[in-house]
Order: structure tokens, then sequence, then C-alpha cells
């Protein structure tokens, strides 16, 4: 545990950094820490909407990343406020955390936050037949399980909760992404699936939590992003993989280069011209199915 606290310390204070100076922007309509469950600490969200809007928009969702075991909805405010800024209403959702509360608590906070929007569509202007969704690293992880969830019936049936029924997004935006995860062996990366994962770390519970294997027909469209310094990047390929094997469409961007590299989820930092590029690009992917 003090690991993990460690860690979270260390991203908030780059978080932190990441974000100083910035303002709300004038031009969005905030509504703060609506509740979406019954706890009031880690099930709320905000919705940002455009102001001078009329009519229903078309909206985002957004699955923060962070590990499983960090991230709050201020993390991400500024990113998602910028996203409202291009035309559409955005729900920023804080879930619940590992270890205090176990995978698959976010993916159940996520199905929740799902049936919110569209049980709120009318009361904040929401096209409920325009439902995006971007997530990223453990944020894409946990939106790729809730699209498999939402588009395989047999998959579905592994979790005790569900998806609303007969939902699936209109598309998705998958970013620096953790898809792909097998039984590791001892050692750091054993250690975090412990911490996180509900029912102990084996063949079976991994396999439930490999996104890949999960990808269907009917899954929905994808903006799948990485870049020259994530991390992650090469795990964009496993997604892709699975896409193609599924038929699902696609398109996978992969921006910086040597003399520019750009690091994990560098879209977030929406100081960088490079995120302005990055999120223009998503944001015109989903204006193709509205």
């Amino acid at each position: 545990m003090d690991e993990i606290l460690k860690a979270r310390r260390d991203m908030k204070e780059s978080d932190d950094r990441r974000d100083a100076g910035l303002k709300v922007p004038e031009d969005v309509e905030c509504f703060y820490s609506i509740p979406y469950g019954e706890d009031g600490i880690w099930q709320i969200l905000d919705v940002y909407r455009p102001k001078n809007t009329a009519g229903a928009l078309p909206v985002i969702v957004n699955v923060h990343g962070g590990g499983w075991i960090y991230g709050t909805k201020e993390t991400y405010r500024f990113y998602c406020m910028d996203l409202a800024r291009r035309g559409f209403a955005v729900v920023n959702f804080t879930y619940r955390l590992a270890p205090e509360h176990m995978f698959p608590a976010s993916l159940e906070d996520t199905c929740s936050v799902f049936g919110w929007v569209l049980e709120n569509a009318e009361r904040f202007g929401f096209d409920a037949k325009r439902v995006f969704a971007v997530g990223d690293s453990a944020g894409g992880h946990i939106l790729a399980l809730f699209c498999a969830m939402c588009t395989d019936p047999e998959y579905a049936r592994v979790w005790d909760f569900s998806a609303p029924h007969g939902f699936v997004p209109t598309a998705v935006a998958l970013n620096c992404g953790s898809y792909h995860h097998e039984l590791p062996a001892e050692g750091p990366a054993h250690d975090l699936m412990l911490a996180v994962l509900s029912g102990g770390v084996s063949e079976e519970t991994v396999a439930a939590v490999d996104a890949p294997r999960h990808v269907k027909p009917g899954f929905p469209p994808v903006f799948l992003m990485t870049s020259s310094e994530d991390f992650l990047r090469h795990d964009a390929l496993n997604m892709a993989r699975s896409l193609i094997d599924a038929s699902v469409p696609f398109e996978l961007h992969f921006y910086g280069d040597k003399e520019n590299g750009l690091g994990h989820v560098f879209h977030v930092d929406i100081k960088k011209p490079e995120a302005a590029v990055c999120n223009d690009e998503e944001c015109a992917f989903f204006r193709k199915f509205c």
C-alpha cells in the first residue's frame, strides 16, 4: 500500500504541473459533482457543455486513466472542458479505485455512468443516439472491456453487473491504452495485478481482463491512438490485430517522432499544440457518425 500511495502522490504532482495556470473556459457551462451512484466520494461526475447552445448535443464520456489506482474527474477536468469547446457535451466521472475497491469496481461504475447518461439525456441535453467515449491508459482498458460487454453476450455474463440493455457506444477513442494482459511472473507486474484484481491472479481472472481477446463483430468503431514515447505504444498493435480479425472499423494514429517525442497520454496536456491536433482529429472522427 505504501508503494501505491507514493505512486498516487507522484502522479498527482505531475498532473498538477501539467495543469498549472489553467482556468475554466468562459465559453463552457459546467455542472459539478452530480451523483451517479450511492458513494458520494467515488461515484460522482461533472457535465460540461459549450455555452449558448440549444438542443441535444452529441456526448463524450471520459474514462480517466491512472493505472486503476489513481485519478479523479478533477485530474481530467481541463482536458474534458477542452473537448466540450469542440461542440460536445462531455461527461467526466470519478470511479472507485483499487486497492480500496478492487477491479471490476471501475468497470461496474463505467456501466453505471453510461446508464446515467441515457437516463438523463433530456435533463442535460444529450443526444442519446450519439454517445461517444474516450479512455486513456487504464481508462482505455476499462472502456474496451465495457464495449466488449455491450457487444458480446457471452463475455457480459462473466460479470455480475451489466451494461445498459441494448446499448453500444456510437464510436470510441482508445488512447495510449493498456489492453493485453497475461498471467505475469513474480515481480512488479504481478504485485500490481494482485493489488488491483478481485479474485486473485489466475489464468481465469487475467483472461477476463485481456481486452483484445474479447473484441467481437459489433464492437464500435475505434480511433486507436499512441505516440512515439508512450511506454504502452506496442499494445496498440495488440488491439489493432483484434479489431482487424473482428472486421471492426478503426483508425490507428501515431503521434510524434524521434525529433519530437510525445509521451504517454500527451493529449491530456492541452497546453501542447500536438494535443490540440490529436483531440481535433478524434472529434472529427466522432463527427463522421453524427
